[in-house]
């Protein structure tokens, strides 16, 4: 009798399986032999290597469509979802899986690696090892396994370029740890608040219009403010001071009002890593009057897929407002 739990794995590409050229690094499928190897005692996977593999900073939405697509197909004949995908952009697509997929009862997780895993000392045999080991953990949603640890996927963000510790999730923290050791251990798993309603995705529109800008001190407003309505823009991302605090001139004000009276969603969040744009302090006044949508403790990679899910879905702020509240990131209206 077969107990082997069934994984089915969507290789993406990414650093994990790169190899060498001339040119540098690039994806590569040997991974897909050797990877997983390790654990198949235990585990049955089924491997979708994507054509063609892809580093990861050159994912488009229409990357994301396809791969929804497919887990959406593959989720209920498994017992959980692997995605091996580069850092770049992980915490985007984790978050996209976490907010898409509706009536998720089954763990999926997103890993990678800083290093190939072919490389001395590479971090992706660890990486590797925590993500499986966390489909043995009762998990009804998408998270990110990395450096011994796993994030709940919303919230989280790439924070280093440098170390193993490559991502962290500064609100929500970790879920839980592993080592080859210990196990898992420090497990704070949140009870799951998904009911018996079947797996459903919600749509994407590959050509959804989604931007962000930065405030900076000087010219960064003036240049946000002339641009905006040339910008074609659906929504807008706008990472903003501390609580969530813009200058309250008048071209700048004018400038989001006009956005906003004309349908676009203007989502309103802090530039500080472990910020909240809320209602805290009166520079932030005239913003809110304008018709921004405070984000709360939102980092840039979930503000930015809930946006691109919001212009898909014809969502109005208000919408927008209430998801925020459900995922725990603003206060309940």
């Amino acid at each position: 009798m077969n107990l082997k739990k069934r994984i089915f794995v969507l290789y993406t590409g990414g650093t994990i399986g790169m190899s060498g050229s001339s040119q540098g690094l690039k994806p590569d499928t040997a991974l897909a032999g050797k990877a997983l190897a390790p654990f198949e005692n235990r585990f049955d996977f089924h491997w979708h290597i994507c054509d063609p593999l892809i580093d990861s900073s050159a994912v488009t939405p229409a990357n994301w469509q396809s791969w929804l697509q497919l887990a959406a197909e593959k989720i209920p004949q498994y017992d959980g979802l692997l995605v091996l995908h580069g850092t770049d952009t992980m915490a985007y697509t984790a978050n996209l899986f976490a907010l898409a997929l509706q009536g998720l009862s089954k763990p999926v997780v997103f890993t990678g690696s800083q290093w190939p895993y072919d490389t001395e000392n590479s971090d992706a045999p660890l990486n590797l090892a925590t993500a499986v080991a966390a489909f043995e953990l009762d998990l009804h949603e998408t998270v990110i396994a990395f450096n011994g640890k796993l994030f709940p996927a919303v919230g989280s963000s790439k924070t280093s370029t440098e170390s193993a510790a490559g991502f962290g999730n500064p609100h929500f923290g970790a879920l839980a740890e592993w080592s080859p050791r210990q196990g898992w251990h420090n497990v704070r798993i949140r009870p799951s608040e998904k009911t018996a309603q079947a797996l459903q995705v919600r749509p994407l529109d590959t050509q959804a219009k989604v931007v962000c800008a930065t405030l900076i001190p000087g010219f960064a407003a003036q240049a946000f403010s002339d641009g905006l309505s040339r910008s074609g823009a659906d929504a807008v991302v706008l990472q903003s001071y501390g609580h969530g605090n813009a200058p309250s001139d008048t071209r700048f004000i004018e400038a989001v009002e006009a956005f906003t009276r004309q349908g676009g969603l203007l989502l309103n969040i802090s530039q500080v890593p472990q910020g909240n744009a809320a209602a805290v302090y009166a520079q932030g006044s005239a913003l809110r009057r304008a018709g921004v949508v405070n984000g709360g403790k939102a980092n840039l990679e979930t503000a930015a897929v809930l946006l691109t899910l919001a212009v898909s879905g014809g969502w109005q702020a208000e919408r927008l407002r209430r998801e925020l509240a459900g995922l725990g990131l603003v206060e309940q209206p």
